[in-house]
Protein backbone atom coordinates (compact mmCIF):
# COMPACT_ATOMS: atom_id res chain seq x y z
CA UNK A 1 0.00 0.00 0.00
CA UNK A 2 1.52 3.30 -0.82
CA UNK A 3 2.06 5.90 1.57
CA UNK A 4 1.23 8.94 0.05
CA UNK A 5 2.07 11.38 3.32
CA UNK A 6 5.63 10.03 2.56
CA UNK A 7 5.19 10.83 -1.15
CA UNK A 8 3.85 13.90 -0.92
CA UNK A 9 6.37 15.12 1.27
CA UNK A 10 9.36 13.02 -1.18
CA UNK A 11 7.45 15.39 -3.73
CA UNK A 12 8.40 18.70 -2.55
CA UNK A 13 11.81 17.81 -1.29
CA UNK A 14 12.79 16.12 -4.57
CA UNK A 15 10.64 17.90 -7.13
CA UNK A 16 9.10 20.89 -6.31
CA UNK A 17 12.18 22.63 -3.97
CA UNK A 18 14.80 21.46 -6.98
CA UNK A 19 12.25 23.41 -9.37
CA UNK A 20 12.81 26.86 -7.56
CA UNK A 21 9.84 27.06 -5.21
CA UNK A 22 11.15 28.28 -1.47
CA UNK A 23 8.34 30.09 -0.50
CA UNK A 24 7.53 28.61 2.92
CA UNK A 25 3.61 28.87 2.51
CA UNK A 26 3.23 27.50 -0.60
CA UNK A 27 4.97 24.54 0.21
CA UNK A 28 3.10 24.34 3.37
CA UNK A 29 -0.36 24.95 1.31
CA UNK A 30 0.77 22.00 -1.07
CA UNK A 31 1.84 19.72 1.80
CA UNK A 32 -1.50 20.10 3.37
CA UNK A 33 -3.62 18.57 0.11
CA UNK A 34 -3.59 15.71 -0.72
CA UNK A 35 -3.18 15.05 -4.76
CA UNK A 36 -4.28 11.42 -5.09
CA UNK A 37 -7.91 12.55 -4.25
CA UNK A 38 -8.07 15.00 -7.28
CA UNK A 39 -7.45 11.68 -9.73
CA UNK A 40 -8.61 8.60 -10.91
CA UNK A 41 -7.96 5.52 -8.73
CA UNK A 42 -5.81 4.18 -11.50
CA UNK A 43 -3.55 7.67 -11.51
CA UNK A 44 -3.33 7.75 -7.82
CA UNK A 45 -0.83 5.96 -7.19
CA UNK A 46 1.19 8.38 -9.59
CA UNK A 47 -0.19 11.62 -7.94
CA UNK A 48 3.35 12.77 -6.72
CA UNK A 49 5.29 11.99 -9.71
CA UNK A 50 6.42 15.25 -11.87
CA UNK A 51 3.69 14.13 -14.74
CA UNK A 52 1.04 15.66 -16.12
CA UNK A 53 -2.73 13.56 -15.84
CA UNK A 54 -5.69 13.45 -17.98
CA UNK A 55 -8.73 14.56 -16.97
CA UNK A 56 -11.02 11.90 -17.22
CA UNK A 57 -14.14 13.92 -17.96
CA UNK A 58 -13.02 15.76 -20.61
CA UNK A 59 -9.94 13.94 -22.05
CA UNK A 60 -8.48 17.04 -24.22
CA UNK A 61 -7.59 18.27 -20.95
CA UNK A 62 -4.57 17.43 -18.49
CA UNK A 63 -3.75 18.07 -14.52
CA UNK A 64 -0.67 20.33 -14.99
CA UNK A 65 2.45 18.76 -13.22
CA UNK A 66 2.92 19.70 -9.14
CA UNK A 67 6.00 21.30 -9.96
CA UNK A 68 4.56 23.80 -12.47
CA UNK A 69 1.53 24.28 -10.23
CA UNK A 70 3.76 25.38 -7.80
CA UNK A 71 6.02 27.67 -9.74
CA UNK A 72 3.11 29.03 -11.02
CA UNK A 73 1.21 29.66 -7.56
CA UNK A 74 4.30 31.51 -6.18
CA UNK A 75 4.93 33.37 -9.40
CA UNK A 76 1.51 34.77 -8.39
CA UNK A 77 2.69 35.88 -4.51
CA UNK A 78 -0.98 35.39 -3.22
CA UNK A 79 -1.46 36.76 0.29
CA UNK A 80 -3.97 35.58 3.31
CA UNK A 81 -6.49 38.75 2.48
CA UNK A 82 -6.76 37.56 -1.69
CA UNK A 83 -9.67 36.93 -3.51
CA UNK A 84 -8.63 34.92 -6.05
CA UNK A 85 -10.26 33.63 -9.11
CA UNK A 86 -8.60 30.51 -10.47
CA UNK A 87 -9.62 29.47 -14.25
CA UNK A 88 -9.57 26.06 -16.01
CA UNK A 89 -9.07 24.59 -12.51
CA UNK A 90 -10.08 21.11 -13.57
CA UNK A 91 -11.09 18.88 -10.84
CA UNK A 92 -9.81 21.62 -8.22
CA UNK A 93 -6.07 21.01 -7.19
CA UNK A 94 -4.96 23.93 -7.91
CA UNK A 95 -8.04 25.74 -6.17
CA UNK A 96 -7.45 23.60 -2.58
CA UNK A 97 -3.74 24.55 -2.54
CA UNK A 98 -4.93 28.41 -3.40
CA UNK A 99 -7.56 28.06 -0.73
CA UNK A 100 -4.80 27.44 1.90
CA UNK A 101 -2.83 31.01 1.08
CA UNK A 102 -6.26 32.84 0.23
CA UNK A 103 -9.11 34.53 1.74
CA UNK A 104 -11.19 33.16 -0.65
CA UNK A 105 -11.21 31.35 -4.14
CA UNK A 106 -13.43 31.15 -6.78
CA UNK A 107 -12.64 29.01 -9.94
CA UNK A 108 -14.24 28.85 -13.18
CA UNK A 109 -14.48 25.57 -15.24
CA UNK A 110 -15.91 25.17 -19.09
CA UNK A 111 -17.11 20.99 -18.14
CA UNK A 112 -19.75 20.59 -16.16
CA UNK A 113 -18.07 16.88 -15.18
CA UNK A 114 -15.01 18.52 -13.73
CA UNK A 115 -17.08 21.31 -12.24
CA UNK A 116 -19.07 18.61 -10.15
CA UNK A 117 -16.06 16.14 -9.47
CA UNK A 118 -14.13 19.42 -8.32
CA UNK A 119 -17.14 20.62 -5.96
CA UNK A 120 -17.64 17.04 -4.64
CA UNK A 121 -13.85 16.70 -3.76
CA UNK A 122 -13.57 20.46 -1.85
CA UNK A 123 -16.35 19.71 -0.03
CA UNK A 124 -15.01 15.97 0.77
CA UNK A 125 -12.26 17.95 2.38
CA UNK A 126 -13.93 20.31 3.94
CA UNK A 127 -12.64 22.93 2.26
CA UNK A 128 -15.46 26.25 2.65
CA UNK A 129 -13.87 29.23 1.21
CA UNK A 130 -13.70 27.50 -2.40
CA UNK A 131 -16.41 26.88 -4.77
CA UNK A 132 -16.29 26.00 -8.49
CA UNK A 133 -18.67 27.53 -11.21
CA UNK A 134 -19.08 26.86 -14.97
CA UNK A 135 -18.39 29.20 -17.20
CA UNK A 136 -16.49 29.98 -20.16
CA UNK A 137 -12.80 30.26 -19.43
CA UNK A 138 -11.50 33.02 -21.53
CA UNK A 139 -14.55 35.61 -19.77
CA UNK A 140 -13.71 34.58 -16.21
CA UNK A 141 -16.38 35.60 -13.58
CA UNK A 142 -16.84 39.50 -14.04
CA UNK A 143 -19.90 39.25 -11.72
CA UNK A 144 -17.38 38.26 -8.84
CA UNK A 145 -15.07 40.71 -9.51
CA UNK A 146 -12.63 42.56 -8.76
CA UNK A 147 -10.02 39.86 -7.73
CA UNK A 148 -6.94 40.47 -5.97
CA UNK A 149 -5.39 37.30 -7.74
CA UNK A 150 -6.00 35.69 -10.89
CA UNK A 151 -4.06 32.12 -12.39
CA UNK A 152 -4.99 30.96 -15.44
CA UNK A 153 -3.89 26.77 -15.18
CA UNK A 154 -3.00 25.65 -18.49
CA UNK A 155 -0.67 27.57 -21.35
CA UNK A 156 -2.22 30.94 -23.68
CA UNK A 157 -1.46 32.29 -26.86
CA UNK A 158 -3.42 35.40 -26.12
CA UNK A 159 -4.76 37.06 -22.60
CA UNK A 160 -8.43 38.65 -22.81
CA UNK A 161 -9.11 42.06 -22.24
CA UNK A 162 -11.96 41.15 -19.82
CA UNK A 163 -9.63 38.87 -17.49
CA UNK A 164 -7.42 42.21 -16.85
CA UNK A 165 -10.56 44.20 -16.38
CA UNK A 166 -11.04 41.90 -13.80
CA UNK A 167 -8.39 42.98 -11.59
CA UNK A 168 -8.46 45.52 -8.98
CA UNK A 169 -5.67 47.71 -8.91
CA UNK A 170 -2.46 46.35 -7.71
CA UNK A 171 -4.10 42.58 -8.46
CA UNK A 172 -1.76 40.12 -10.06
CA UNK A 173 -2.42 37.87 -12.96
CA UNK A 174 0.07 34.94 -13.67
CA UNK A 175 -0.02 32.78 -16.73
CA UNK A 176 2.00 30.52 -19.23
CA UNK A 177 1.88 32.73 -22.32
CA UNK A 178 3.19 30.60 -25.55
CA UNK A 179 3.72 27.07 -26.18
CA UNK A 180 5.55 24.13 -25.76
CA UNK A 181 8.93 24.59 -24.55
CA UNK A 182 9.39 28.12 -25.78
CA UNK A 183 6.47 29.55 -23.23
CA UNK A 184 7.11 31.99 -20.47
CA UNK A 185 5.57 32.73 -17.20
CA UNK A 186 4.42 35.70 -16.72
CA UNK A 187 3.02 38.09 -13.85
CA UNK A 188 1.13 40.98 -15.05
CA UNK A 189 0.62 43.69 -12.95
CA UNK A 190 -2.15 46.08 -13.04
CA UNK A 191 -1.98 49.65 -11.89
CA UNK A 192 -4.05 52.79 -12.55
CA UNK A 193 -1.85 53.69 -15.70
CA UNK A 194 -2.37 49.88 -17.10
CA UNK A 195 -0.97 46.63 -17.19
CA UNK A 196 2.89 45.53 -16.95
CA UNK A 197 4.16 42.26 -17.86
CA UNK A 198 6.82 40.68 -15.95
CA UNK A 199 8.67 37.33 -17.54
CA UNK A 200 9.51 35.17 -14.86
CA UNK A 201 10.80 31.42 -16.06
CA UNK A 202 10.66 29.27 -18.71
CA UNK A 203 7.22 26.96 -18.47
CA UNK A 204 5.68 24.18 -20.17
CA UNK A 205 1.84 23.90 -19.50
CA UNK A 206 -0.80 22.65 -21.52
CA UNK A 207 -2.49 24.71 -24.23
CA UNK A 208 -5.77 26.08 -23.49
CA UNK A 209 -8.15 26.08 -26.33
CA UNK A 210 -9.90 28.70 -25.57
CA UNK A 211 -6.71 31.36 -25.14
CA UNK A 212 -5.74 30.10 -28.23
CA UNK A 213 -4.94 32.97 -31.33
CA UNK A 214 -7.59 32.67 -33.81
CA UNK A 215 -6.87 32.09 -37.33
CA UNK A 216 -6.99 34.71 -39.37
CA UNK A 217 -8.46 34.80 -43.22
CA UNK A 218 -6.63 35.12 -46.03
CA UNK A 219 -7.80 35.59 -49.35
Amino acid sequence: MIDFAHARTEMIEGQIRPSGVFDLRVLDAISAIRREEFLTQKQAEFAYIDKEHVLQSNNSRRMPTPSSTAKLIELAEVEAGDIVLDVACGTGYSTAILAQLANSVVAIESDAGLVEQANAILAEMDISNAAVVQGNLNKGLPSEAPFDVIIIEGAVEVIPEALFDQLRVGGRLAAVVGTGNSATAVLHVKSKSGVTAFPSFNASLPLLSEFAVKPGFSF
